[in-house]
């Protein structure tokens, strides 16, 4: 019921303005991000807005269409516009409007409706991809499963995907009850639930989608729990060759798999074996732009029964194109945001599959699962000798001058002071940058000209706390365990990107003895487009109901 001091203003638009100092307004915002994309994040109201694959994302967690208006009407100051009742109505149904299932050698796509088997029908888009078998089904080849999923997705057509999995090559896999240094392997409730929202028991509606969940929360141990409960060769997809080693030290901590049974594919080796590990980079390997992806035939080199695609987020175009064919094998999405720069949810959503299973940061805060986190913006002006050349500046050169800001280097010495015994990361996108604050502060440096066993060595050192604080770029964005670090300083961010702040923050995230307490501190010129876009990164943090102090002159915290 419609409330005066309720917490969201609801419009016609689809957008929902959260007020952030009203009643329940905390309980309103974890509601609301289950359905709604946060879009603006200032001071007092945050702007939400509902959108199909929003919902549809909710759909696919159990959250139904009168659940989404009920939270809406329980939270709203005023009544919710009868359109908007409408559209998200019309939008849910939309989810398994269209089953596929499998025939024989083929497969068959269903439709209750018959207005959307007309609209298929006469779209040239289906003209090679469906054939009519009857008044509400076509037929479809299985090659075309992934391709037709995208084709229908882009018409707001989400498929119900029934048309199973083969079982891939079986592998007798558990995870083990104990750990290598003695301790028994026990899993989080939510990391329980996680891989078993993932597999379903084997049901024919289960098996791909998308796990998210925040850094330092046990993404890996959801991908061995997966592992154990399809019980088949799984590739690994990751990042970089460090999480490539990680997820090999995991498993075979974690797991009964012995050495002979795990491979990794990098470009340092390539052993193919019932469990790999791969890189995205070696995958998208080729000579020329011209020439074939070299390494894509791993996806055939094995019966693979599962395949799991760390940080899915940064899942790059070639390997979405080699997964449109891989819709046989079971797929699960491991990502601590959904969030893509480039748009392309929508392509994650249809060939990995839907959310299945999403769990609040503040909520695992709040367990204990991982550290609270403070987040602080400080924001320093540029020097006057470099204002001429940054107003005159193209708008790139512009983002890196501010980005670049020497006065920064004052602060991070200042900050790495104001947390002598806790453990820093000086986090940054800037390589030249990077060096001159390195070498200022006598810090070890790891960019992504470092080679793989220097890196394993400084982080290890980092692990030891030989090395207090580190300097790196952003190939510590993704997948790299430091489980102490507890203080990240971010000096340059990649334009607006809301999934690298996720990241950076999540390099914090570990749970820590004590009072499981991390710090995060953005430097921010201001004034410049570094500004603009520090606010469009704050998104997904404000999101999960972190909470930015801004601190608008820098130079009185060195007084």
């Amino acid at each position: 019921m419609a409330s005066p001091n309720a917490p969201l203003i609801v419009q016609a638009d689809l957008t929902v303005l959260l007020e952030l100092a009203a009643p329940d307004s905390a309980d309103a915002r974890g509601s609301l991000t289950a359905f709604a994309e946060l879009v603006k994040s200032p001071e007092h109201i945050h702007t939400f807005r509902i959108t199909p694959l929003s919902i549809w994302n909710a759909c696919s967690t159990g959250f139904a269409a009168e659940s989404i208006i009920d939270c809406l009407e329980r939270y709203s100051r005023y009544a919710v516009p009868k359109n908007l009742i409408s559209e998200v109505r019309e939008l849910a149904s939309r989810f398994g409007k269209l089953v596929l299932t499998r025939a024989d050698e083929d497969m068959e796509l269903r439709a209750e409706d018959p207005d959307v088997m007309v609209q298929l029908a006469e779209n040239p888009r289906f003209e090679k991809l469906l054939w009519r078998l009857g008044p509400q089904v076509f037929g479809v080849k299985l090659s075309d499963r992934g391709r037709l999923k995208i084709e229908l997705i882009k018409l707001g057509l989400p498929v119900r995907d029934l048309a199973g999995f083969t079982k891939g090559e079986a592998l007798e896999v558990q995870l083990a009850k104990e750990m290598r240094d003695g301790t028994t392997l026990a899993l989080r409730p939510y990391q329980v639930d996680a891989a078993r929202a993932f597999y379903a028991g084997g049901a024919v509606d289960a098996g791909s989608g998308v796990v998210v969940l925040p850094c330092g929360a046990g993404k890996t141990i959801v991908g061995m729990a997966a592992i154990a409960e399809v019980s088949a060769s799984t590739l690994v997809l990751t990042t970089n060759t460090t999480a490539v080693r990680q997820w090999m030290d995991e498993l075979l901590d974690k797991t009964t798999l012995t050495e002979d049974q795990v491979g990794e594919y990098t470009g340092a080796a390539k052993n193919i074996r019932p469990v790999t590990i791969a890189t995205y980079q070696v995958l998208t390997h080729r000579q020329t732009k011209q020439d074939e992806f070299t390494h894509l035939g791993l996806f055939d080199a094995r019966e693979w029964g599962l395949i799991i695609y760390d940080e899915v987020h940064l899942l790059p175009a070639p390997v979405f194109q080699a997964t449109a064919s891989l819709q046989a094998r079971r797929r699960l999405g491991l990502t601590a945001t959904l969030v893509r720069e480039d748009g392309l949810e929508r392509d994650v959503f249809a060939l990995i599959g839907p959310k299945c299973w999403d769990m609040p940061w503040k909520e695992l805060e709040q367990q204990g699962w991982i550290a609270k986190a403070t987040c602080t913006e400080i924001r320093v002006e540029l020097p006057r000798y470099l204002l001429g050349e940054y107003a005159v500046a193209a708008e790139r050169k512009k983002l890196r001058i501010a980005a670049e800001n020497p006065e920064k280097i004052k602060l991070v010495r200042h900050l790495i002071e104001q947390h002598p015994d806790e453990p820093t990361l000086v986090i940054g996108t800037f390589v030249d940058q990077l060096k001159t604050i390195a070498k200022v502060l006598d810090l070890p440096l790891i960019t992504g000209t470092t080679p793989q066993k220097k890196r394993d060595e400084l982080f290890e050192d980092y692990r030891q706390g030989k090395h207090k604080a580190l300097v790196v770029s952003k190939v510590a964005n993704f997948a790299v365990d430091l489980p102490d670090a507890s203080v990240a300083i971010q000096v340059s961010g990649t334009f607006g990107s809301r999934q690298e702040e996720a990241q950076r923050l999540g390099r914090l995230l570990r749970p820590k003895k004590g009072l499981n307490q991390a710090s995060f501190y953005s430097l921010v010129t201001s004034e410049t487009k570094e500004e603009d876009f520090a606010i469009k990164r704050q998104l997904f943090l404000c999101e999960q109901g972190y909470e930015y102090t801004i601190i608008q002159d820098g130079e009185e915290l060195l007084k």
